[in-house]
């Protein structure tokens, strides 16, 4: 009987260890890869960013702790988390990332969404008012804290709890240690699903300091319109509204409302990978920045150009008009099949459906 478990044992580990040696080896020739592509338009920052004897220190901490996947990343490749004069990284459990499944570029992704280009410690994690974002190095996206316990000293970041806080502070790095990623990761979309992180409560920024940001508060409903284009079964509409809508807000701030012409799906190609460039620009193009009830819309002449939110203005909607032979309008040559979907008067939010 021992014989037999030993031998299970051995085995998992190798197991173990061959899973984490094609991640290692995925993770870091994309991580290669991509510096090489980007060396002609930008100077690496990583190795000015953090010394090799505090990067293989932190490395040594994490391996000691049970974190062996980010501590070999770590000493591998550093350029995944250190490309800024501060950082902190919450590393994910090995069962975590050995277990998702994901492509080289989406775990690459996973990992810079758990890297933040500042330090913090969990006393400064602690003393921040609940509910203030994180920045990461994440497409310019934010985590939340979104439970402090003074009194225990614990903190939630996306409603996961630091498990190992203050695993590493050296120099201009901090680490702690999570069970669990703070995002779930869309394969089909290449994006990854945080939880939105109201800036009011103030941004952490600086180095190392938490500041306050002024508040840029959207007159259009956006966090309500994409929970009720999920409910009403436009599921894959919403992700990439939700996955765009940071580069929505920053454009269009001074948009008061807006008018959505909801295809059924998205579908952006056969090979189930979706650059996001291609899916902002598509989901931009079913986006008016007026309000246009389908009274309204049925009014304007034929050929009427609407402007969509694509950048630059060069995409608008045609107003085909009215089918002689039957009572629907039709938008760029695709019938509206459910007009008024949805239509909210206190922030000008109308919903056609396609």
């Amino acid at each position: 009987m021992a014989s037999s478990s030993s031998s299970y044992c051995t085995c998992w580990h190798a197991m173990f260890y061959i899973t984490l040696a094609v991640i290692l080896a995925a993770v870091s020739i994309s991580t290669t890869l991509r510096s090489d592509s980007d060396s002609n338009s930008q100077t690496p920052q990583s190795s000015t960013a953090i010394s090799h004897v505090i990067s293989l220190s932190a490395s040594r901490t994490l391996h000691a702790t049970g974190f062996t996947i980010t501590a070999a990343l770590l000493q591998i490749s550093p350029e995944l988390f250190l490309t800024s004069p501060n950082s902190t990284i919450f590393a994910i459990a090995d069962s975590h990332i050995s277990n998702a499944s994901l492509p080289p570029h989406l775990l690459r992704d996973l990992l810079k969404y758990h890297t933040s280009p500042v330090r913090v410690s969990i006393e400064d994690l602690i003393n921040q008012p609940q509910g203030s974002c994180l920045p990461t190095l994440y497409r310019n996206k934010t985590v939340a804290i979104t439970k402090i316990d003074r009194r225990n000293r614990t903190v939630q970041i996306n409603r996961v709890r630091i498990s190992h806080p203050n695993l590493f502070q050296e120099g201009s790095v901090s680490i702690h240690g999570v069970p669990s990623p703070f995002a779930a990761v869309d394969t089909e979309y290449d994006v990854i699903h945080g939880p939105e992180c109201d800036t009011g409560f103030g941004v952490v920024s600086g180095s190392g300091g938490l500041k306050k940001k002024k508040k840029t508060t959207s007159r259009v409903e956006w966090a309500r319109i994409v929970r009720l284009l999920s409910s009403k079964g436009f599921v894959s509409f919403a992700i990439g509204l939700h996955s765009v809508l940071d580069g929505i807000l920053e454009d269009e701030r001074n948009v008061s409302s807006v008018t959505i012409f909801v295809p059924p799906r998205l579908e952006l190609g056969g090979d189930h990978h979706y650059p996001q460039a291609l899916l902002e620009k598509v989901v931009r193009f079913h986006i008016v920045p007026q309000r246009l009830t389908l009274k309204e819309l049925m009014a304007l002449p034929a050929r009427t150009l609407l402007r969509t939110m694509v950048h630059g203005d060069q995409q608008p909607l045609e107003v085909t008009g009215v089918v002689s032979f039957m009572p629907e309008l039709v938008i760029d040559g695709v019938r509206i099949v459910a007009p008024d979907t949805y239509v909210s008067s206190f922030r000008g939010t109308m919903l056609q459906k396609l």
